[in-house]
């Protein structure tokens, strides 16, 4: 008789609105004995014990001289089979490792056990049918295009070697520097500082002095110097400094002049226009960068109209969710987290000093938000029956390999073999169950 067919079989322990569940599990003790046998056959093949040639060890003295380790592997062979069967037969997906308590192993008996885990939630999704999404209207001034154009021109300006002459406003200091923290300072050392452990470096770049975007203690000191010049000199961040890295320290840069350049910029006419591409004349390039700027605005008023939508949705519908997918949540964004601090230069033996256990803390809120609204949008798709296509699927796939440099058929079966493919078929859904409370809620 299998373990699903027994009265002593597991049963859920549990309110149906909680997450957490616990079932007993009992295997028959023929099913033991097999799989004992199995093991000792094992064992039997690999032992080497004196006085018995390789593959000829008695059961017998198997059993004596590894009975520990035959029981160990016996129950991790048939627990996780059997805790499967019992879950299903319950209907239930747990989302967690079992936690197995309460294990009984005799000779001659059942195997029983205890197995804790947790399951998706029953998700109510109420009052999504009423959401009304922001739609504010998209508008574009001329002078936005204009800054915009400008800010073309800026990008197509030629630069040209100065001469017989020290650095003066207006011009700009070709330089490589050096800055670091300056010690003693005042402030804490925090090991979860990325400025703190990763100094300022740049071989070759362009210092306007005196520009309105150029740090004012840089062209004030780099004002008369000249080509070989070097300069040493203090920089005092502000706490409003929109680089959080930088905010609130202070700076010491070591800066060698290299050279002295001027800025020159084309015309804005029809032949600076064609430069740009398939135009004719500057009014079609003013066109498309105000349809430029249109597009942009209109995708960041959707996406934060979205975010608005889900966070109201989550307000809504209040159920618990597994700590098991809060904790994964949390790995992902502390992933992102840290990839974004090596992008921007952060070593990996700083980022081992940080504090995550505070980091991890820190990101709990969120965490829950996410796994919230994940399982309210798969609860909508169900309702709304929103399904993902292998068209789709097929887009998404020979996009990445695009950007890669794969085929569609190398990326797939990498997909395939980590999860990839689930989670993209899971975002691509989110995406349109998104796109689907967006628009109705017209």
């Amino acid at each position: 008789m299998s373990p699903t067919e027994t009265p002593e079989a597991a049963k859920a322990q549990a309110n149906p609105k909680d997450v957490k569940r616990e079932i007993s599990v009992e295997i028959p003790a023929a099913d033991v004995a097999r799989e004992t046998e199995s093991q000792i056959a094992r064992y039997q093949k690999s032992a080497r014990l004196p006085g018995f040639r390789a593959g000829h060890v008695p059961a017998s003295i198997i059993r004596q001289r590894f009975g520990e380790g035959i029981k160990s592997d016996v129950a991790e062979a048939l627990i996780p089979k059997y805790f499967r069967r019992e879950a299903e037969k319950q209907r239930l997906i747990p989302v967690s490792q079992p936690r197995v308590t309460d294990l009984h192993m005799h000779d001659g008996e059942p195997l029983r056990f205890k197995a804790t885990f947790e399951v998706l939630p029953e998700v109510p999704v109420e009052g999504y049918k009423e959401l009304r999404a922001d739609k504010p209207e998209i508008t574009v001034t001329d002078e936005e295009v204009e800054q915009a154009l400008n800010n073309v021109r800026e990008q197509r300006a030629a630069y040209s070697n100065v001469e017989g002459r020290p650095l003066a406003e207006g011009d700009f200091a070709q330089a490589s520097l050096e800055g670091k923290p300056k010690e003693g300072d005042g402030k804490p050392k925090d090991p979860n500082d990325a400025a703190a452990a990763n100094p300022v470096h740049m071989d070759d770049v362009l210092v306007e002095i005196g520009g309105k975007n150029t740090v004012a203690e840089f062209s004030q000191n780099l004002t008369g110097a000249s080509p070989g010049d070097e300069k040493t000199f203090d920089v005092n961040y502000p706490e409003d400094t929109p680089d959080k890295r930088l905010a609130g320290k202070t700076f010491v840069y070591t800066v060698k002049v290299n050279g002295i350049k001027q800025k020159s910029l084309p015309e804005l006419n029809d032949d600076f226009a064609k430069e740009l591409g398939e135009f004719t004349s500057l009014d079609q390039v003013r066109k498309q960068i105000r349809e430029n700027i249109e597009a942009e605005r209109r995708h960041n008023a959707e996406r934060e109209s979205k975010d608005k939508l889900v966070a109201e949705l989550v307000k809504r519908n209040d159920f618990e969710v597994p700590e098991s997918l809060v904790d994964r949540q949390i790995d992902v964004r502390l992933e992102r987290g840290l990839r974004a601090l090596a992008a921007q230069g952060m070593k990996m033996e700083d980022m081992k000093k940080m504090d995550m256990p505070r980091l991890r803390a820190g990101q709990r809120d969120q965490a829950v938000n996410d796994v919230k609204s994940s399982l309210l949008l798969e609860r909508i798709a169900d309702v709304e029956n929103i399904h993902v296509s292998d068209e789709e699927i097929n887009r998404e796939l020979e996009a990445l390999a695009k950007q890669s440099k794969q085929t569609s058929e190398a990326v797939r079966a990498r997909l395939t073999e980590d999860g990839g493919l689930d989670r993209i078929r899971l975002r691509i859904r989110s995406e349109k169950t998104l796109d689907f409370l967006y628009h109705q809620s017209a």
